[in-house]
């Protein structure tokens, strides 16, 4: 019998959707939202919780609760709700040294949750954990995630989506041509 999060992690990583990874549609979004949205709410309520004590299980949860909101809820406050659990679940499992046991085209979407943070701490770590594992496309992304924390403390990009106030810096950097807009 298959493990219960299998279907999620063969639907996520299968050559149909890995395009859609970074790159979603309308279309997609919507079909993450009809195919998940229950097992969303489900990890949400934490009721997958045990899930985390696998590597492969925990990778799943970090999924469940980082990438899908923000694919199923783009643009609204849903998007964000679960982040903060999604960071813990990754926290735990690399405490677990549960990213040793997860396959290297994989790891990504373990580190994810802290590339999403805006605490500096979680940023570094994820920039260090991305070097270490040699994901130099991630890399590079993980580095401009934590400049933007850095600068700002936050990522601006976000403010109105979360009903946060924009400051004037941030409200420049978002007009500038090479901002960084989710």
């Amino acid at each position: 019998m298959p493990a219960p999060w299998q279907d999620l992690l063969d639907f996520w990583h299968s050559p149909a959707m890995r395009p859609a990874w970074f790159n979603s549609t309308p279309e997609i979004d919507q079909e993450l939202r009809q195919r998940f949205e229950g097992l969303w709410r489900r990890a949400k309520a934490g009721e997958l919780d045990d899930w985390a004590a696998t590597p492969d299980g925990a990778l799943a949860l970090v999924i469940i609760l980082d990438q899908l909101p923000l694919n199923m809820y783009r643009g609204r406050p849903e998007a964000f709700s679960t982040e903060a659990r999604a960071i813990a679940v990754a926290k735990q499992a690399l405490a677990q040294g549960h990213d040793a046991h997860i396959a290297k085209d994989r790891l990504q979407f373990l580190y994810m949750p802290l590339m999403h943070s805006e605490d500096l701490a979680d940023q570094d770590l994820c920039v260090a954990l991305f070097s270490q594992a040699g994901l130099a496309d991630n890399l590079r992304f993980a580095e401009h995630h934590r400049d933007i924390v850095r600068r700002f403390g936050r990522f601006p990009h976000r403010n109105t989506i979360l009903g946060r106030p924009s400051r004037p810096e941030e409200i420049d950097y978002l007009i500038s041509p090479g901002a960084f807009q989710g």
